[in-house]
């Protein structure tokens, strides 16, 4: 902490805005106390455990040093952690500058965030509760196409060059009711973006180091689970060779997922993209794409998108993803376990995968090379194991493959690329597909 740096208390249930806030007995009463101030290298954001913040958000333009991060956490004895529900408050406006790499993803747009890091560096935000629920906004259907985006916490990065020393730690985010549509809105549990300056070459290109997100419990949120780095600078990574240099320029540095757990997340679970050498381990994604089906996504419009996987990486280059586990995606045009999708050198090893209605794992198309899926486990992965999708050069290596009598090894109408195999087992299960 530094000399000028404070510690700021907040309770629902016992403060007031008219306190100081410097003290458990002279605690703020609302998030806008914190809203409304210039925050300091090292101060402290404590919200009381049992308190609930309804129809509240955190936004913070503000930023901590290396030395002196500025942390939101919690307080007291109470058995629950402190809660933002921001039932579709916190509106902001989202516009990357640019169209994505589709013209069928929407690219701006207003956007409710629980909790937003808005151009901020060196913040710790933890143990904290987060939803966004919009079935209170009058008007709006869960399918519409047109629907709100919502985030638990998103992360944007805009006019102050790299920001780094980003933490995310021990988060509960559940029930955030964003648009199944909009795949690179800030949309979802966790979602981290980089838009374009507004004068790039008197700040540098925005973009991430030092990335952080670990402990977190993810569970109903719409669309994605977690996903970090979509960026407006996503035509200088066009391809399949990735040059290292684009990425120390143009993408994003020494990111870590670890640990956390995505549950029915209505698109896809966890997603590095545009980051060089990202680690993805010891995550879990349980029945996640559970809203890419005609009853929910219904009213897509023009927008394109719908495929969903558990735990992949999107250009990202030499991706280490290992000791994770993925059960029950939902069928889908994808609806795999893991995806080596486009992106150079994705390296998966020691994952565990069982009965994901798309299969294990896709090698997708042809910007997806020098993929290695190598000492991993499939158990009763349906619909076709592998889909190597015209890839050019997928290496399988002392893998094992627990399959259902029936099942086929490649899926159907996903074949057509060049795999090789090296020590792989295939083990039939002894139980026919209809029992």
């Amino acid at each position: 902490m530094t000399s000028l740096s404070a510690t700021y208390y907040v309770s629902q249930r016992t403060g007031s805005d008219e306190n100081d806030g410097r003290t458990c007995s002279t605690a703020f009463a609302s998030l806008s106390a914190i809203n409304r101030r210039h925050l300091q290298p090292g101060d402290r954001i404590l919200l009381e455990r049992g308190s609930v913040f309804y129809g509240q958000y955190l936004h913070v333009t503000d930023s901590g040093t290396q030395e002196a991060p500025i942390v939101i956490g919690a307080y007291g004895t109470a058995d629950a952690p402190p809660r933002i529900d921001a039932c579709g408050q916190g509106i902001w406006y989202q516009d990357y500058g640019t169209p994505l790499d589709s013209p069928t993803h929407v690219y701006h747009g207003y956007v409710s965030s629980a909790v937003l890091l808005y151009d901020a560096e060196h913040i710790v935000v933890e143990d904290l509760e987060i939803t966004n629920e919009g079935s209170r906004i009058l008007g709006e259907r869960y399918s519409l196409g047109e629907k709100m985006n919502r985030t638990g916490v998103a992360v944007v990065a805009k006019d102050k060059g790299v920001r780094s020393g980003i933490t995310l730690r021990n988060l509960w985010i559940h029930d955030v009711h964003g648009n199944v549509y909009d795949k690179h809105m800030n949309n979802g549990g966790i979602y981290m973006t980089a838009l374009r300056p507004e004068c790039e070459e008197r700040t540098g290109v925005a973009r991430y180091r030092d990335i952080v997100i670990e402990g977190c419990f993810v569970h109903r949120v719409s669309r994605w689970g977690i996903a970090a780095g979509y960026t407006y600078a996503h035509d200088k990574f066009r391809g399949a060779e990735l040059k290292e240099a684009v990425f120390l320029n143009y993408g994003h540095e020494n990111m870590q997922i670890r640990n956390n757990y995505v549950k029915e997340a209505g698109g896809d679970g966890i997603t590095p993209m545009y980051a060089l050498r990202p680690l993805v381990e010891h995550n879990m994604a349980d029945s996640v794409a559970c809203e890419i089906n005609d009853r929910i996504y219904c009213e897509p419009g023009d927008r394109m998108g719908k495929v969903a996987a558990g735990i992949w990486p999107w250009k990202c280059k030499d991706a280490l993803f290992r000791y994770n586990e993925v059960t029950d995606t939902r069928l889908n045009q994808d609806g795999m376990a893991y995806d080596a999708d486009s992106g150079d050198g994705t390296v998966y090893e020691s994952n565990y995968s069982r009965q994901n209605e798309g299969g294990c794992v896709m090698f997708c198309l042809q910007e997806a090379i020098h993929n290695t899926f190598r000492d991993n486990i499939s158990y009763d992965d349906l619909g076709g194991t592998i889909s190597p999708s015209e890839n050019p050069d997928a290496l399988l290596q002392d893998n094992v493959y627990y399959v259902r009598r029936g099942v086929p090894f490649v899926r159907k109408n996903m074949d057509g690329g060049n795999f090789t195999q090296v020590n792989d087992r295939v083990v039939e299960l002894d139980f026919a597909p209809d029992k």
